[in-house]
């Protein structure tokens, strides 16, 4: 049951369009920029793999990026509250995506790799522990339709 709902905007900007728009399929940039309120612009394109360009961001990346993201927050978050002190946090995720041959595709899996130092070392199986946790309140993790695996390794 939601408590409250809260409401994000995003302006994706096309920049792409080299003079013919999309008369032909390779005769447009896949070049847009995104823009959040108050943020730097972040230069967008397709992956490569699909016409883009490799120096923009893309929404693949994105994507992880955002399941990273999340699952950091939370699990920085459920560390507080279980005593746990965090010192340093790295995470190396990886995303495997499925393209279909009607063109259509989707994501199969993310594994998130965080390593987690902390300053006790007693508390090393419950750093690790502490994931689980944090996929269940990670926001994003609950909106993606494909496993969210978690592979963390803790040291102190």
């Amino acid at each position: 049951m939601a408590i409250d709902l809260h409401h994000y905007d995003v302006t994706v900007d096309w920049t792409g369009n080299l003079g013919t728009g999309t008369e032909s399929y390779r005769g447009y940039s896949r070049n847009h920029v995104v823009q959040l309120p108050g943020l730097p612009e972040l230069p967008g394109s397709a992956d490569p793999t699909f016409h883009g360009d490799p120096e923009r961001y893309n929404p693949e990346q994105f994507l992880l990026t955002a399941l990273a993201q999340c699952h950091m927050l939370s699990y920085l978050h459920v560390a507080v509250q279980r005593g746990v002190v965090v010192t340093a946090y790295r995470d190396h995720a990886t995303g495997t995506m499925r393209l279909n041959r009607d063109g259509s595709g989707q994501f199969e899996e993310v594994t998130l790799n965080p390593q987690v130092t902390v300053s006790d070392p007693s508390q090393l199986a419950l750093a690790d522990e502490l994931h689980h946790e944090a996929n269940r309140l990670c926001f994003i993790a609950n909106s993606v339709n494909f496993p969210v695996h978690h592979r963390p390794a803790s040291r102190a």
